[in-house]
């Protein structure tokens, strides 16, 4: 067929040698040309479009499409591979999920093949879509669809990043709030994949005044000269290329402190603080010196073993030595009246029911012969 369009162009040339037209012959080839790409594109096609591209974020569900349409003159089994491409050329593609004589097969590595499958029930209806249970960052990897039905066969890649959501950030004020000083409203989120994107926005009251900075790598938003025209409710959002969360501030505008009320405080407070020290020390010093007074006179009228005892007079040593030598009679001073008679000097005492002997008193001694 091919041969009989050439003929047909070269002899629409010759007849019309007369009339010289050199556009005819290119016509010709142009026509040949299309007639022969057109028959090279027959046969498996996969028909799916999309990014090569593609972001999620981590937990959620995901299918990788892949469409495709065989040609009638693909007679062949129909064999389905899905695989991730290596990023070393020297190194094979790991064959992940294949479909070949109407059964489905999982291949490489555990870890990564949990929860992978088909999409459609049947791959052979020309749908060979793979999808994935629940993206994990082991997900990020390049994947390749292999169609092949022979004499035709087909292949496309596309490109999965499996991305961390930011969390929710935490939102606070650093500085004293008080006019005219610096204050800077601070954002900042712990997990996320990276770019994060800060930005402050302002909830009522009218947007942010020019004079404030905000850096939106850090989070921050600083404000050099604080007034009332900065109090509201401030709102920071933070974004990546699969979520976004937020959180809130409120801020105020506190009146500049009395710098001469706090120095006059400052003052006041240390001179209480010296007199009361002052006191203390007076106390402990007092206290100690009263200890030390009392145990001197402690020490002063205790009686030193060393010293000897005043020696007794004569009236008592004999009424020591008379009690001595007469146990259990009764004695009594010169001068004391008795109870009995006195006859020249002797004093003599009735014996009572208690069975005492009466004595004589001699005055001479002092004492009971």
């Amino acid at each position: 067929m091919l041969c009989r369009l050439i003929g047909m162009v070269l002899h629409l040339d010759e007849q019309r040698s007369f009339s010289p037209r050199p556009w005819s012959s290119m016509i010709g080839i142009c026509a040949i040309t299309v007639f022969l790409n057109a028959a090279g594109s027959m046969g498996m096609q996969l028909t799916s479009t999309g990014p090569q591209t593609v972001q999620r974020a981590q937990g959620e569900r995901m299918t990788l499409v892949c469409t495709y349409t065989p040609d009638p003159s693909d007679t062949g089994e129909l064999d389905i591979e899905w695989s991730v491409v290596s990023p070393d050329t020297t190194q094979k593609d790991q064959l992940l999920l294949s479909y070949a004589g109407g059964n489905k097969y999982i291949h490489g590595n555990p870890g990564l093949t949990k929860g992978l499958d088909f999409a459609a029930g049947d791959p052979s209806l020309g749908d060979a879509s793979l999808s994935i249970a629940f993206l994990s960052p082991a997900h990020s990897a390049t994947y390749q669809c292999k169609v092949k039905k022979s004499p035709g066969v087909d292949m496309q890649k596309v490109s999965l990043v499996v991305m961390v959501r930011p969390s929710v950030p935490k939102c606070w004020v650093e500085g004293g709030e008080a006019v005219g000083e610096t204050v800077s409203l601070h954002c900042k989120s712990s997990e996320g994949s990276s770019p994060l994107n800060y930005a402050w926005k302002r909830e009522g009251g009218g947007p942010i005044p020019p004079s404030a900075t905000q850096n939106r790598v850090t989070g921050e938003l600083l404000i050099s000269n604080h007034s009332q025209s900065f109090v509201g409710i401030y709102m920071c959002e933070v974004t990546n290329a699969v979520g976004d969360e937020r959180c809130r501030v409120k801020l105020t505008a506190n009146k500049p402190p009395n710098r001469a009320g706090v120095i006059v405080g400052t003052v006041v407070g240390c001179l209480l603080l010296i007199i009361i020290l002052a006191i203390l020390i007076w106390l402990l010093i007092y206290k100690c010196d009263a200890r030390f007074t009392r145990y001197e006179k402690e020490v002063s009228n205790d009686i030193r073993e060393d010293v000897p005892a005043p020696e007794s007079r004569p009236h008592s040593r004999g009424s020591s030595r008379g009690a001595s030598l007469h146990p259990g009679v009764a004695y009594s001073q010169v001068g004391m009246q008795q109870t009995g008679h006195s006859d020249r000097g002797h004093t003599h005492i009735p014996s009572s029911s208690t069975g005492y002997t009466p004595v004589k008193y001699d005055s001479r001694y002092g004492f009971a012969v």
